[in-house]
């Protein structure tokens, strides 16, 4: 009877600590523009938008405004991460090279872009599988609607607002999130 209620409380304790197990912002390591790591647990305490983007979109101005808000609000406490993705209508078809040219010649982008990923279907990064999927992210479902859609991740790493692709970075509701002084 003893092993028996050892084995039982193995076994539940193993399911719970799975059940807990959901995969956290800060397990992510994603990859620089420039072929270097970078471990999101880098950026505890940091709020961070996320925004998914391409060279070749009606949205590409919004680059313009994502500088803007990074130069006035990046830092210690928000820092904005891009992530080009050619999911939608071919438009960045580019290298990394000519991706990383043509942010720096049109917008002057000091904020950090990554590596070109996918952001939906069969071969969509995790860590967009964590930003769409309310199973890995526990707060919301979304979908990638289009370029520049925007994820809010709070300053503890919890996914906080997912923003469309038609709302422009230096939108109140954007601005006002950044500057809160609380994880709302």
């Amino acid at each position: 009877m003893k092993m028996k209620t050892i084995l039982l409380v193995l076994f539940l304790s193993f399911f719970v600590k799975a059940a807990h197990s959901q995969s956290s912002f800060y397990d992510f390591t994603v990859q620089t523009i420039e072929g270097e790591d970078l471990d999101m647990a880098s950026l505890k305490g940091k709020k961070v938008m996320i925004v998914n983007t391409a060279s070749k979109c009606g949205f590409t101005p919004q680059y313009e405004q994502l500088q803007a808000i990074y130069e006035q609000y990046g830092g210690d406490d928000f820092v904005i991460i891009g992530f080009p993705a050619n999911n939608f209508m071919n438009q960045e078809p580019g290298t990394a090279e000519e991706i990383a040219e043509f942010c720096q010649i049109n917008y002057g982008v000091t904020f950090p872009m990554m590596a070109k990923i996918s952001v939906k279907g069969d071969d969509q990064h995790p860590l967009y599988q964590w930003l769409t999927q309310k199973t890995k992210n526990g707060v919301t479902d979304s979908k990638v609607q289009w370029n520049f859609q925007k994820y809010l991740i709070g300053a503890d790493g919890t996914l906080q607002k997912v923003i469309p692709p038609k709302t422009k970075p230096n939108d109140p509701e954007i601005i006002d999130w950044i500057t809160s002084a609380s994880d709302e």
